[in-house]
């Protein structure tokens, strides 16, 4: 095919024209010589010259929005041309796949349960051992990190403020030093639904819409930290704002807080494992008789008894009166409460009689709750995925992405947040709600820009409920157990404030977006930076905090305003990049690794494919996925290829020498694409 020059503008429909208006010329002149077909065309006819395809195709094809929320097409039978019969069973068909859903979402929750306990009695004791140094804890950013391994560890923010709690009323910890850790713990709360959305990593651009909107709450902890934890460290608000509150009020001890989900998922999950949380909070408070118990509770019914016994005491004790102490002999004697506690029932879950140790039964769980968690969130993504076309999926997307008209734009971001913390309420969890919204944004059900308002109304929502827990603590804790969620409550208040009312401060969005374009291009990034955000840098930080402040400034300032730099010269390279020096308008001075992530991905595409030729079942996956995409690459070209009728007329004639008839039938019949 001959080659076309390129043009601007190219109008395809005069082409179009004119090879009908040939065929036509050719057909007509068909019982004339051969010589004088060739000069009535040259004559009478003017070939328009030729023009690539590729023109064409680009003027027409517009890039495609990777962030636009797909559309969910039906491709069933409508519903007005099904009959009767059809209709019943479509009806029970969804009624079926709805009740699916709910046992799907139940199972979800009861899995992320048995995660945290699972986590719990793998990393439980380290966490309370941890909580024991209270000199480093005095450190804020130490403290801070301590919060984030610790509620890593242990999967749940309210075992980590229950911990701190408890360290709190026994005067081993001070409300102003149990602050950061409490900052902390609201980051390492987030990294559930981060893992989350690892399970997406099938297709490219739901992996890119999930890994965002799970890590829009890492991004918005992060900022609010890093905003705030400096401004507390200075003038101390958050301590004294909610210590005004507190002592404003004569509280008293209340009743138990509410548990909504718990009711539900407790009986299933107490079948397979049940702990005793008080443990941790042992460790943590140095009894030093808590490191030799196991966590996992054996007696689910106890009583204990407290009796005035007389006992035996060393000579050089003093006794408290000496009416309660006497001699006999050479023998001292004192009265003192003696607490006994009786066993009555044992626990019925699946543990309570092996001799299995905390470690073992940790990683067999961890294994079990993974792979239920992983089956339930595929499992639940290919139901919505046939549960949300067609109509029901453009409600549903009008529902919850729809703003309200202007001057009222700004308002649906507000309800959304109040949803979220509304439901956030009802399950009793923040990771839980995110991690449940998860899928939806990955299948494009709920935008990047709606699910922000519901992540950050679940961060209100989960310290609205620890606020009840503390009301509902004994007098001893009450006073120490409100402050501490007073200030989780006002902490995220405070974040909200700086973070979202206004549409530029809304940065969480933006960065997400970014995350999710290099995590959908390379997805082992995706892992890299779970490591680097929730493990090694915590640890990095903690390691230098030990040494002291001298090497944790040393260290981290320049590191720190290392970072900086980078962000504002990437942000000017963007913006205007004609105002740095010739040499900083880009990065390519630097060696390739250092600003380009495509050596780091050949280096471990290349060690995962030699690591595949000694694996068959993981060499065949890659196999599977390499021939898939390259599939879907090959039937991308093909449809760009078009074919030129003129050109290949004019090929015909040129090489073959063909009769006009002839070329009149070839260029007629083949106008479509390849």
């Amino acid at each position: 095919m001959a080659p076309w020059p390129e043009v601007d503008k190219p109008e395809t429909n005069n082409y179009i024209g004119d090879s009908s208006k040939q065929n036509q010329n050719m057909a007509g002149k068909e019982g004339e010589n051969h010589k004088g077909n060739v000069a009535s065309l040259g004559n009478k006819v003017e070939i328009q010259p030729a023009f690539s395809t590729i023109a064409l195709i680009d003027e027409t094809r517009q890039e495609e929005d990777p962030w636009a929320l797909p559309e969910l097409q039906d491709t069933g039978v409508k519903w007005s041309e099904l009959d009767r019969k059809g209709k019943i069973i479509r009806v029970l068909y969804g009624i079926g796949k709805f009740i699916m859903l709910l046992g799907l979402l139940y199972l979800f929750v009861c899995s992320l349960d048995v995660l945290s306990s699972a986590f719990q009695l793998v990393g439980g004791k380290a966490a309370g051992d941890i909580f024991k140094d209270d000199s480093v804890l005095s450190n804020p950013v130490a403290g801070l990190v301590i919060g984030v391994l610790v509620t890593v560890m242990v999967q749940s923010s309210s075992t980590s403020s229950s911990i701190i709690v408890s360290m709190v009323s026994s005067t081993l910890l001070t409300v102003q030093s149990a602050i950061p850790i409490i900052m902390g713990a609201n980051i390492g709360t987030s990294v559930t639904n981060t893992i989350v959305a690892l399970m997406q990593a099938g297709d490219r651009n739901e992996f890119r819409r999930a890994f965002a909107g799970a890590t829009i709450h890492d991004f918005f902890n992060w900022l609010a930290v890093f905003a705030l934890l400096p401004i507390e460290v200075i003038s101390g608000y958050l301590y004294h704002l909610t210590n005004v509150i507190v002592e404003s009020f004569h509280l008293e001890s209340g009743e138990d807080a509410p548990e909504l989900l718990k009711v539900i998922t407790d009986p299933f999950t107490k079948l397979i494992i049940e702990l005793d949380k008080s443990v941790i909070n042992a460790i943590a408070t140095n009894d030093e008789s808590a490191k030799n118990k196991s966590l996992v509770k054996v007696w689910c019914i106890t009583e204990t008894n407290v009796t005035l016994q007389n006992v035996t005491i060393p000579p050089s004790e003093n006794c408290t009166s000496s009416e309660l102490c006497w001699s006999e002999g050479n023998v001292t004697w004192t009265m003192k409460n003696i607490s006994e506690t009786e066993y009555i029932t044992k626990c019925r879950h699946l543990f309570a009689e092996t001799d299995l140790p905390d470690l073992a039964i940790g990683l067999i769980l961890l294994a079990l709750s993974l792979l239920v968690l992983c089956s339930c969130l595929v499992m639940i993504v290919k139901l919505l995925n046939s549960v949300l076309k067609g109509q029901v999926a453009s409600v549903i997307k009008k529902t919850i992405n729809t703003d309200f008209p202007f001057p009222f734009t700004w308002l649906a971001g507000y309800l959304a947040m109040l949803a979220g913390a509304g439901m956030t309420f009802v399950v009793q969890s923040s990771s839980v709600f995110t991690s449940a919204i998860t899928p939806l944004v990955g299948i494009g059900v709920i935008s990047i820009e709606r699910s922000y308002p519901l992540t950050l109304g679940a961060n209100i929502g989960t310290t609205t409920t620890a606020i009840l827990a503390a009301l509902a603590s004994p007098g001893s804790t009450l006073k120490y157990s409100l402050q501490i969620a007073l200030c989780h409550f006002f902490f995220n208040v405070s974040g909200i404030i700086l973070f979202y009312p206004l549409p530029f401060t809304r940065l969480p969005i933006r960065m997400s977006k970014s995350l999710g374009n290099i995590t959908a291009k390379y997805r082992w990034f995706a892992i890299f930076y779970l490591l680097i955000c929730f493990f090694l840098l915590p640890l990095f930080v903690f390691g230098l905090s030990l040494a002291g402040w001298p090497v944790l400034l040393g260290v981290c300032l320049p590191l720190l305003a290392l970072f900086i730099a980078v962000i504002v010269i990437n942000i000017m390279q963007t913006r205007r990049p004609h105002s740095l020096p010739e040499k900083l308008q880009n990065w390519d001075f630097l060696p390739i690794w250092m600003h380009s992530l495509e050596p780091w991905d050949n280096m471990i595409m290349s060690s995962l494919a030699f690591c595949g030729k000694h694996c068959c079942g993981f060499c065949k996956c890659c196999k599977v996925n390499a021939e898939q995409e390259g599939a879907k690459d090959n039937q991308l070209k093909t449809m760009e290829v078009y074919e030129n009728t003129i050109a290949m007329a004019d090929e015909e004639r040129g090489v073959r020498r063909a009769p006009a008839a002839a070329c009149v039938e070839k260029t007629g019949t083949n106008n479509t694409a390849l």
